[in-house]
């Protein structure tokens, strides 16, 4: 123990035996003399130990004042008894002071980093206060957003997912109630690890669409998932899917259509370029299919080629772009895009 930190502690056993003398002396005059011991306490030496060091403290002088004073004077027994359970009373009121401070001050930053997330702030002011509030998480990072509970339950969210090996952060907006949820490692299937972690935190919301943004690699990106999230949110009632949580990526046409230019992008990104990009015909044939209402006899008459061809084409296209054109949600979408696709090439002069 360094010599400053030895020399505060034997100030305040020495302050805790004479304050024992006054007590002693007049009991009534002051009933609670054992509170004034931690009073001359440095604060770097509340800082510096814990609750049960203190309490081992206590332990030592009380043994050292029965060694020294009470074989010569026994009468001092029950006295040395009843202001020992007051100064390890008066301990543990100090450090419950402290920690309940702690937990004010943790409550506030929390929901000041969420607050900046979810308001768009990708500054590394975030990694730095996270770590403040004993982020652990180093792996991905994704937003999920839904409504308040009746009851809620940060408590209840926190040893979920420390469970399931993740790190959380727990904010309450209102009736929004918004978790950021970030693995403790890196894995290489992060996206399906943090949709399970998700999925076993569905209970500690309320009832309504429940989203969750996309994987981002650290909490200083955290913004990003959120602003997928919030988006995705607004239109989730259009689409009346019972599944808790839905990927935010999956209601991309809707993001889209109400006006999402980050959702209008991943679409051209993922279906519209590589099929651009690739041969010719896949997109023509995409887009003859999707026009002639997924029929292979009236796209395989308007494109003038058999509807074996039809298929092998819309195969290709589903290996591209690991959508089938063959589903009805994939479809909706899938127009959505090459519409978007048309505009894009319009805007610029391509012509496709």
């Amino acid at each position: 123990m360094p010599p400053v930190r030895r020399a505060a502690i034997g100030s305040v056993a020495q302050t805790g035996i004479t304050s024992f003398i006054s007590w002693y002396k007049d009991p009534k005059a002051q009933p609670w003399v054992a509170a004034d011991v931690f009073g001359s306490a440095p604060r770097e030496l509340l800082r510096s130990i814990s609750l049960q060091e203190t309490l081992q403290v206590i332990q030592v002088v009380v043994e050292m004042v029965e060694e020294t004073v009470l074989k010569e004077h026994p009468d001092l027994h029950n006295a040395v008894l009843k202001y020992s359970r007051d100064l390890a009373f008066s301990a543990a009121d100090v450090y419950a002071r402290a920690a309940e401070a702690r937990g004010l001050w943790d409550a506030r930053l929390e929901a000041l980093v969420v607050d900046s997330i979810i308001s768009g702030e990708t500054s590394q002011e975030i990694s730095s206060r996270v770590a403040a509030l004993g982020w652990q998480a180093d792996g991905a990072v994704a937003v999920l957003l839904g409504s308040t509970p009746l009851s809620e339950d940060p408590d209840g969210v926190r040893k979920t997912a420390r469970k399931l090996s993740a790190d959380v952060l727990v904010g309450i907006q209102g009736r929004r109630q918004v978790v950021v949820v970030g693995l403790m490692e890196p894995t290489k299937d992060a996206e399906t690890k943090i949709y399970e972690t998700a999925g076993a935190l569905e209970q500690y919301f309320g009832a309504g669409p429940l989203v969750l943004g996309p994987t981002v690699l650290s909490v200083s990106d955290a913004s990003k998932s959120a602003k997928a999230a919030l988006s995705a949110l607004a239109v989730a009632p259009t689409v009346g899917a019972s599944t808790r949580p839905i990927p935010a990526d999956k209601l991309l046409p809707e993001r889209a259509l109400a006006g999402d230019s980050l959702a209008k992008q991943s679409m051209l990104d993922k279906y519209y370029t590589p099929l651009a990009d690739s041969q010719s015909d896949l997109l023509s044939t995409l887009r003859a299919y999707l026009e002639c209402g997924r029929s292979l006899e009236a796209t395989s008459k308007q494109l003038f080629v058999h509807a074996n061809t039809v298929r092998y084409r819309l195969k290709r296209v589903q290996e591209i772009i690991i959508e089938d054109p063959t589903d009805p949600r994939s479809a909706f979408m899938l127009q959505i895009a090459l519409a978007l696709g048309a505009i894009s090439d319009s805007e610029s002069g391509v012509r496709r």
